[in-house]
């Protein structure tokens, strides 16, 4: 990751950014020669970084304090400061792998002290001189927080509009965004219905920023109302992270979190890149929900639907690992009036990050059936049916083959099945819901049959049997490899009849009613 993040930093040319490395030569192993030979410096003056090396540091700070003040006055580009220092410093075990991360025991501890001049007998002990330098820098910052909203004062005075817009950034106002939406009544994949959202909350949204990792033209996340951001022009609001997909989430963490404060941001980022690629930016997407920070994430190519590119590139696994993540919601919208929605929270969810994963493929309409207010709970009844006899529950591109399969069920002639549909485009948001909603929409007593081109796993909450999958896709035409793995209407009737057919005269569990304590 920090090669990548180091990388772009170096090509935006960043001057206010200086990096110190800890060069003490010893990791948990030992040395590092046992796995690392590379030349760091020479590395970072390839990623156009200014490199200093600072020899010694265990005696004195002052070549360090000239390294840093070199590095602030080069702006065109980063500087990286290479330290050479000693782990476990004064110990008996310096420059030793036993310093790192294991307590020095006792006796060294007490010879520790005694080598900085300190009393061995006393713990957790702040001299005065410390504190007088702590105390002392306090009141600088006490000092430059009152010099900073003078100015402020004083500059709201004179530009009022301009001062609230960035109070708001902030700290939100009480009531939830208000955002519009362009209409649209084509058929189209959800990357689509994604790309006319973003651009439509962009100009709403001023602190919007963000970019793809080398995927623009397949992501479709391009901001019409910016440009991009170089070092040429620094006021774009749209990054070309590269092939970079760890680096450019970690970056979107550094974002918030650096304009973060008060319950506001003055930056929301978001960053985008296929479904199956979030794989490797999953340590940085888990460091959002660890962090309360709400990025945005835009993953398309969602599914085995995506075709021709094959297995290496239809997500299987991803769904569920990321829905396995603590304080994340992950949304697969079946339409416009869902993708929508996915928008809506991603922008009112402060600190929990947003996964919007968008197909490639077309989608079906569903005109007067879909609703983006009921879509912001996590699931609702798409398709009703009265004293349903069957629950047919998806997502995404699944939600189309889901209808017509409970049409075809609740029309026939002869043994007709009464099939609701259920679409589920945020488990995370549905299962907030109050249970007695969560049992609205899912029946208790009635089976339950999910379809999704994804891992079944997860979908036992909700659901009696399960229309997943269990391997790797396959290259060929989307179409054809949907039907290649039982996503068909034909395969979900079959499932479905099935699977009311086994509960017969049976008690159907309710997976609703589980205990709250």
């Amino acid at each position: 990751m920090t090669s990548e993040a180091s990388s772009l930093a170096g090509h935006l040319g960043l001057g206010n950014l200086i990096v110190l490395y800890d060069d003490n030569q010893i990791t948990i192993d030992g040395s590092t020669d046992l796995s690392f030979t590379e030349n760091v410096a020479m590395r970072y003056e390839s990623y156009g970084w200014q490199v200093f090396k600072v020899e010694d540091v265990s005696n004195g700070l002052e070549e360090l304090r000239e390294a840093i003040q070199k590095a602030k006055s080069e702006t065109s580009k980063p500087t990286m400061i290479q330290i050479n220092t000693v782990i476990g410093y004064g110990s008996a075990k310096a420059g030793t792998a036993k310093t790192h991360g294991a307590p020095l025991g006792d006796e060294d501890l007490a010879a520790t002290k005694k080598s900085y001049n300190l009393d061995p007998e006393k713990s957790f002990q702040v001299d005065d001189d410390v504190r007088e330098i702590y105390t002392a820098a306090a009141s600088r910052g006490e000092k430059a927080r009152e010099e900073w909203e003078a100015t402020f004062a004083s500059y709201k005075a004179t530009h009022a509009e301009e001062a609230t817009a960035l109070e708001q950034r902030f700290v939100p106002p009480a009531t939830k965004q208000v955002l519009t939406f362009p209409e649209c009544d084509k058929a189209m994949a959800t990357r689509k219905y994604s790309e006319l959202c973003l651009n439509a909350i962009a100009p709403q949204i001023p602190s919007l920023i963000g970019g793809s990792a080398d995927l623009t033209g397949s992501n479709l996340t391009n901001l019409k109302c910016s440009g991009d951001y170089q070092s040429s022009t620094p006021g774009g609001r749209y990054i070309r992270f590269g092939v970079r997909e760890h680096g450019m989430s970690a970056i979107c963490n550094g974002l918030f979190a650096f304009s973060s404060g008060n319950d506001g941001s003055l930056l929301r980022p978001f960053c985008a890149t296929f479904l199956t690629f979030a794989g490797y930016a999953l340590g940085a997407m888990r460091l959002s929900a660890l962090s309360k920070f709400g990025v945005l994430y835009i993953m398309t190519h969602d599914s085995i639907g995506l075709g021709e590119d094959g297995p290496t590139h239809q997500p299987i696994e991803t769904l569920e690992n990321l829905r396995s993540i603590p304080n994340i919601n992950v949304w697969r919208p079946a339409d416009y009036e869902e993708t929508k929605a996915s928008y809506v929270s991603a922008v009112d969810n402060l600190t929990t990050p947003t996964v919007i994963c968008a197909s490639r493929s077309t989608l079906k309409l569903l005109t007067g059936k879909s609703c983006m207010e009921k879509a912001q709970k996590g699931g609702y009844v798409l398709q009703d049916v009265e004293k349903p006899q069957l629950i047919l529950i998806g997502t995404g591109s699944e939600i189309g083959l889901c209808v017509d399969a409970a049409n075809e069920l609740s029309s026939r002639s002869s043994n007709p099945i009464r099939t609701r549909v259920v679409s589920m485009p945020c488990q995370e948001l549905f299962l907030s819901q109050e249970q007695s909603y969560q049992s609205s929409v899912l029946l208790g007593g009635i089976p339950t049959l999910s379809v999704e081109a994804s891992a079944q796993h997860g979908w036992h909450r909700f659901s009696n049997y399960q229309i997943c999958m269990s391997s790797f896709g396959a290259s060929g035409p989307g179409g054809e490899v949907m039907k290649h793995f039982g996503f068909t209407v034909e395969n979900v009737t079959e499932k479905g009849e099935k699977l009311v057919k086994f509960y017969e005269g049976k008690t159907v569990p309710n997976l609703m009613d589980r205990p709250i304590f």
